[in-house]
């Protein structure tokens, strides 16, 4: 049976190396460090879950989760973001995020986020 592919989207090299650890045994991981990439990634292929923070250079979080909801209205994004607000989670969650879940995070939160996203 083939892995689910994850595309994971953060500017910091240490978190995506992070995610690496918490996920490479069980899906198929891409990368990418800002929302231009994964735009770029989309026009190739198609994972089964994004995974995106949501400050990032070039184009953020927010701004590419609205424009990925015109291009792949389906496509699952959680977003794992520093800012532990209850307004930015809305804005998140609003704007078609599955999940949203607060760094630091431990990586018991990102496998279960992921498992319940992708199984829904």
């Amino acid at each position: 049976m083939a892995k689910k592919k994850i595309l994971i989207c953060d500017d910091q090299v240490n978190i995506r190396e992070s995610y690496k650890l918490i996920l490479e045994n069980d899906y198929d991981l891409v990368f990418a460090a800002n929302g231009q990439d994964v735009l770029l990634y989309l026009t190739e292929s198609t994972p089964d879950l994004i995974i995106m923070d949501i400050k990032m250079p070039k184009m953020d979080g927010l701004t590419t989760l609205k424009e990925l909801q015109k291009i792949r209205p389906n496509l699952p994004v959680l977003i794992v973001t520093g800012y532990d607000s209850v307004e930015m989670a809305t804005m998140a969650t609003q704007s078609g995020a599955a999940d949203y879940i607060v760094k630091p995070f431990e990586p018991e939160q990102i496998l279960k986020s992921v498992q319940k996203v992708l199984q829904s």
